[in-house]
């Protein structure tokens, strides 16, 4: 929405500091749950290197969540569409944690 359009009545006005806007690179999620909530911590782990650093830390509500997911899955659903499917190795192996990394 720019700033001459008027703001529609349950309507929220996000803003976004440049800092964020330059958003942060991730190529692994680590995700943790309490009975109030989902933690996600989104990583760059650069290969070949032990250690991995955190890029970002979300927190949010299990109903928060919920909607993320729902998200995600609409979104990833428009993108293969449009893009093709996106297969994952894991798919084809047994149900194994997806991450080879263990938290300290």
């Amino acid at each position: 929405m720019d700033n001459n359009s008027e703001q529609k009545p349950g309507q929220v006005q996000v803003n976004m500091t440049p800092e964020v806007e330059r958003g942060v690179y991730s190529n692994m999620t680590i995700m943790g749950y309490t009975p109030a909530e989902f933690i996600m911590d989104f990583v760059f782990h650069h290969p070949g290197m032990p250690r991995a650093n955190v890029q970002s830390r979300v927190i949010m509500s299990p109903v928060q969540a919920k909607r993320l997911m729902r998200l995600l899955e609409q979104n990833m659903a428009n993108y293969e569409k449009n893009f093709g499917t996106i297969s994952l190795a894991e798919d084809s192996k047994s149900k194994e944690p997806i991450s080879p990394f263990k938290l300290k």
